[in-house]
């Protein structure tokens, strides 16, 4: 059986579809079915399109035929509902191009594992296991289910009717004999647009736990670790590529949270700084689960800095005695000119290697990587700074801190 999983790794990382968080599971093959899968231009612009106008469509239409689309009818009309657009006008398509972009560039990332020796020859069906594992549990009926079920019992009957929940009047919530009841369009909003996007973003965090859970099982493995490796990570460096691979699934919430702060601002009449805990845990949120999942090679680097320091600095140690006494203590005659000798580029080599041990990081990402999230976050929520200062004034700020 060990002898098969080296073809089952080159199998999996050689076919169109090979290692995939997102191209799976009993739904993927109704969207195939449906002609709505697939990772072209085309089929991923139909598809944002009718999963799109599936949520959003019918929340106007019905809301024209009950007379609420104007603010004059009820306190939030849907044309002025700045957070139901932007979930899913914005948010929705961003989570399904999250989709094509991660397919395009985790598959590539996982395969650095093998194109640069990491993985030992005698590990390599623990790797193929752990592959196999992943795309075992994104290809799970009963997980999806669950979490559909999440979504509707949670997610709408809790969640949004308690806490999302505008208390006023609305164009999805009208008042009858003084109790509050769901319009036409409220009913499609809680039971069709709302759980199509829970459901997409509750299992966007499913498959981050994939890669978590696949990370976890490839640290079990003893890497081939490179302590002078240029990348000040033993050789792991390329996996803090994944602040770009998640980029647009990071940006999504970004612009769900600015929505849904939006709507707060404008019509309940709080400033923005009244949020600073929603916006600081949602960093807090996407660093962890973005780069906390990274955090499981730790121990293998420190381990591999450590040894690396031990026995370059024993290496060092030689070198230098023997280069003292060949240049310095000349206990032996030698003819060779001092100017030009290979010694000294070898001694400043042997120093730059000793120097990269000494500056290789805990973890696999940098502070850049940190700062990237932290950006892509918090953009969206940029443009609601001017419910604080006019943009002249923002300007003239951004400028005098730039500038000073």
């Amino acid at each position: 059986m060990d002898e098969k999983k080296p073809s089952l790794i080159k199998d999996f990382l050689s076919e169109p579809e090979g290692f995939s968080l997102v191209f799976g599971g009993f739904l993927f093959h109704l969207l195939q079915r449906a002609h709505l899968a697939g990772n072209t231009g085309r089929s991923l612009c139909i598809r944002i399109l009718v999963i799109t106008l599936l949520a959003w469509l019918p929340l106007l239409v019905l809301s024209l035929i009950s007379g609420q689309v104007f603010r004059d009818s009820v306190q939030l009309s849907f044309l002025v509902d700045i957070e139901t657009h932007v979930r899913f006008l914005l948010a929705l398509p961003l989570l399904v191009v999250a989709e094509s972009v991660v397919h395009q560039r985790i598959r590539p990332l996982i395969s650095l594992f093998l194109e640069r020796d990491l993985i030992p020859e005698s590990a390599k069906g623990q790797f193929s296991a752990a592959i196999e594992s992943a795309i075992r549990l994104r290809n799970s009926t009963s997980i999806e289910l669950i979490l559909i079920s999440a979504v509707y019992l949670f997610g709408i009957l809790f969640l949004w009717r308690t806490q999302i929940a505008l208390d006023v009047s609305s164009w999805y919530s009208v008042e009858i004999n003084g109790r509050s009841k769901l319009s036409p369009a409220g009913w499609w909003l809680a039971f069709i647009s709302l759980p199509l996007f829970q459901f997409l973003l509750l299992r966007w965090y499913f498959r981050l736990f994939i890669w978590s859970r696949f990370l976890w099982q490839v640290s079990k493995i003893s890497l081939n670790l490179i302590p002078t490796s240029p990348d000040r990570a033993c050789g792991l460096g390329f996996l803090a590529k994944v602040s770009y691979v998640f980029s647009p699934l990071v940006f999504a919430q970004g612009v769900l949270l600015a929505g849904v702060l939006g709507e707060r601002i404008f019509f309940t009449g709080v400033s923005l700084t009244s949020f600073e805990i929603e916006i600081i845990g949602m960093v807090t949120l996407v660093l962890l689960s973005i780069l906390g999942p990274l955090l499981v090679f730790t121990p293998q680097i420190m381990a591999a800095k450590l040894n690396g320091l031990d026995e370059y600095g024993t290496l060092s140690q030689k070198y230098v005695r023997a280069f003292d006494f060949k240049w310095l203590r000349r206990r032996e005659t030698t003819d060779e000119p001092f100017i030009g000798s290979a010694d000294i580029q070898s001694l400043a080599d042997l120093s730059n290697s000793f120097e990269i041990i000494k500056s290789t990081r805990a973890f696999p990402f940098d502070i850049k990587n940190v700062i990237q999230l932290i950006i892509i976050t918090v953009l969206p929520i940029a443009p609601l700074l001017l419910t604080m200062f006019s943009l002249e004034d923002l300007l003239l700020t951004i400028f005098k801190i730039l500038f000073r």
